[in-house]
């Protein structure tokens, strides 16, 4: 009886360390996937700023 009683306390701890985990896991997915999206966004506002500076020296290129 004990060693059933050992062996469910032992299963549901797994359980929910393994919860624990694969939350943890997904939390820090979830704030590298958002740290991805500001950098991207940030890289394109930095291209475009980039392009108007260099059309704005270089007119003759944009055919206006």
């Amino acid at each position: 009886m004990l060693t059933i009683v050992a062996t469910v306390i032992l299963y549901v701890c797994g359980f929910v360390f393994l919860y624990g985990v694969i939350r943890l896991a997904v939390r820090h997915a979830l704030e590298d996937i958002e740290m991805r999206r500001v950098q991207a966004e940030r890289v394109e506002e930095m291209s475009a700023a980039r392009d108007r500076a260099m059309l704005q020296k270089h007119g003759f290129l944009s055919n206006g």
